[in-house]
């Protein structure tokens, strides 16, 4: 393996100290124009980048913004390209973590800042599981698992965006509505938990126990879930996923059976990702702005980063419904 170059050899190369170097990469007054140009040139060609924990010793920042998410899974990777794009023009670089050692377990944004103190200037944390955290750098929390708390936070109106599914559906006509539930240990899909009921409610529907199952969000258990609801003697005309893992999983499951999505089944899901317009067929879908939730947070980022107090500590972003072809008047 190449050896990565070091300031020593940035010096042989230029002709110059280690500490004209120094200086040259850092801006400092003490060196000349030419011999600063040569020296950067030279650092360019040779490929050498100082290190992060060199730069927070030198001045306390390091120009990096970290994300911490638990897993690389759909959402994540959503909001990861809205805060990529916010963070373009910021001067910040921006980066990614997740140690992928069974840190779905609470506490892993503790280990993770842990790890990296020292390297990076703040942190975003994606669906953290706790919120009291040291607060050593500015913290900003996407869809915490606690919901609004001490750090400043950015989320999607879930409750909202369950009833718009539910609107949708219960106007088509549906009367006898699954819905296929999340974590129960997240905010947010109580929220749409509840969301479902209210709509249901507000529709005069009695609420049936037996037409909720556990999906946890993981496509065994919703594939599960949707085989027990389809599996009841009077089973559901449609379905609400939790979000849209669990609403294609339940669209698959109905077709290996033999039914006809929407023919004979309608399914809503929540999220719209990618994954979502690509299904067959296309998957209808409440849409929550998971790249804009990425840009709010970098706002905010960089707001706290620049010592300014923050407008709205806490924003809930608008949900909406997209209309796709897993929807339609019940048969019977």
């Amino acid at each position: 393996m190449q050896r990565r170059p070091t300031i020593t050899d940035v010096a042989a190369a230029a002709g110059v100290s280690v500490a004209t170097v120094s200086k040259a990469i850092n801006g400092r007054y003490g060196v000349g124009g030419e011999t600063a140009a040569r020296v950067l040139q030279v650092a360019s060609e040779l490929g050498y980048a100082s290190s992060l924990g060199a730069s927070s010793m030198r001045s306390s920042r390091t120009g990096v913004v970290g994300v911490f998410i638990a897993a690389f899974e759909p959402f994540s990777t959503e909001v990861m390209k809205g805060i990529g794009v916010a963070l373009g023009d910021s001067g910040n670089d921006l980066l990614a973590y997740s140690s992928l050692t069974g840190n779905e377990h609470d506490g892993w944004e503790r280990r993770s800042l842990s790890r990296l103190a020292g390297t990076i200037d703040g942190a975003i944390l994606v669906a953290p599981t706790v919120v009291d955290l040291p607060g050593t750098i500015p913290l900003v929390a996407i869809d915490p698992h606690t919901g609004p708390a001490g750090l400043p936070t950015v989320d999607s109106d879930g409750y909202g965006g369950a009833r718009l599914a539910m609107q949708h559906l219960i106007g088509l006509g549906h009367r006898r509505i699954g819905f296929v539930s999340g974590r129960q240990d997240l905010r947010s899909a109580l929220l749409r938990e509840a969301g479902y009921r209210s709509a249901l409610d507000d529709a005069g529907i009695p609420f049936d126990p037996d037409l909720v199952r556990a999906g946890n969000y993981e496509l065994r258990l919703s594939r599960d879930a949707a085989g027990a609801l389809l599996d009841l003697a009077d089973p559901p005309t449609a379905v609400f996923g939790a979000n849209d893992l669990s609403a294609i999983a339940t669209v698959q499951v109905a077709q290996s059976r033999g039914l006809s999505v929407p023919g004979d089944l309608s399914v809503v899901g929540f999220d719209d990702v990618p994954e979502a317009a690509r299904a067959d067929p296309p998957l209808t879908t409440v849409r929550q702005p998971m790249q804009q939730l990425g840009n709010e947070a970098v706002a905010m980022m960089l707001a706290l980063l620049a010592n300014q107090e923050l407008r709205r500590p806490h924003v809930t972003l608008a949900t909406r419904l997209v209309e796709r072809r897993t929807t339609a008047p019940p048969r019977r």
